[in-house]
């Protein structure tokens, strides 16, 4: 198994970077991001890449902290929207490979999911 500290934080630069093919490689085929305060889950490296390119907004990234242990590890960040300034904790798991198989984003509160991305995610 890779290091998965420095996947995560390989994710999070490409994500940051809008680096979406070295994002991708990051993730199993089969990845699953599920989002509680939306009740939304989306299945599959592809729909999962387009759910990030198509998000909303001119967001940046920042780690705060990594914690790992074989096979998971949890981040917390440093989301910027604009003048919005937010912080998010979320888990990973790897696969047998190493590349990042779930992903589950918290944020400080619930809200409804931005209109326009209902091809990409399902409500639970």
């Amino acid at each position: 198994m890779t290091d998965l500290r420095r996947t995560v934080e390989s994710y999070w630069a490409a994500a940051n970077a809008r680096e979406w093919v070295a994002f991708a490689d990051l993730l199993a085929e089969d990845v699953v991001y599920t989002l509680p305060q939306t009740r939304e889950r989306v299945s599959g490296r592809a729909r999962y890449v387009e759910f990030n390119r198509e998000y909303p907004g001119d967001w940046q990234v920042r780690i705060e902290r990594v914690m790992t242990e074989p096979g998971q590890a949890v981040t917390w960040t440093l989301v910027t929207v604009g003048l919005e300034k937010l912080h998010a904790i979320t888990f990973f798991t790897a696969d047998e490979e190493g590349r990042i198989a779930t992903v589950t984003d918290f944020w400080p509160e619930p809200y409804e999911p931005p209109a326009g991305r209902e091809h990409l995610a399902e409500r639970y």
